[in-house]
This record gives C-alpha cells, structure tokens and sequence, in this order.
C-alpha cells in the first residue's frame, strides 16, 4: 500500500434494489438512491479491494452533497491519505460521483489493515 493509491466501482441502483432495501430496512420503498447503499460502495471497496480482505472498519465520516435516482450510474472511490504502520491503520478519502460528475457524497474512512508498510 501506498499514499495515493486508489481503487473505485461504479454500479447503477435499480427500483428492485430500493423495494428490496425497503424490505430488509422496514421502511417506505425510498424514490432516491438511500445513504446506506451509497455507503455500501466503500464497505465493498475497502474490505474487496483496498486495502482489502482482512480490513477492519474503524472509523468513516461522509458528507452527502446531493441524491442520485434509480437508474443513476455512481462511481465509488477510496483513496490513500495516510499510513500509519505502528498502529497498522489506513487513513482513506471517500468520494462517489455521478455518471456526470455530481459529487455525490465524499468523506473520510479509518480502518485497520494488514500487511500496512513504511
């Protein structure tokens, strides 16, 4: 791992996703793409990807900055502000965009990693 380094997804959310969200929630089926999907991105992201299998979620923060309708297609990214190997942790940004480049939400994520070098 290295600051710098980045990794993304892009996935559209159908109206089956959200019935299916609002099923598994108990809530009313929403009309826009619900935080929590949004934020499942980087949950896939940091456990999958970077830092990957074995990651410890800590810490995240994120903003959300405008909403996104089924069908929309968002971009998902973590990428690396800071390594801290005494304490094996990863300091991450988060952003997800729209297929038009709306920021959709953007923050911030700790987590604890393996294999964390200098």
């Amino acid at each position: 791992m290295r600051v710098g380094q980045s990794a993304s997804i892009s996935r559209s959310y159908t109206q089956a996703d959200l019935e299916g969200f609002a099923s598994l929630s108990g809530s009313a089926v929403p009309e826009t793409i619900p935080e929590p999907l949004v934020a499942a991105l980087f949950s896939f992201l940091l456990g999958v990807e970077l830092p990957g299998p074995g990651t410890n979620y800590l810490k995240q923060e994120l903003r959300f900055l405008a909403q996104a309708s089924p069908g929309t297609e968002l971009t998902a990214k973590v990428e690396i502000t800071r390594l801290r190997p005494d304490k094996h942790l990863v300091d991450l940004w988060a952003t997800c965009r729209d297929a038009d480049g709306v920021l959709i939400c953007e923050g911030r994520s700790l987590v604890k990693a393996k294999d964390v070098a200098a």
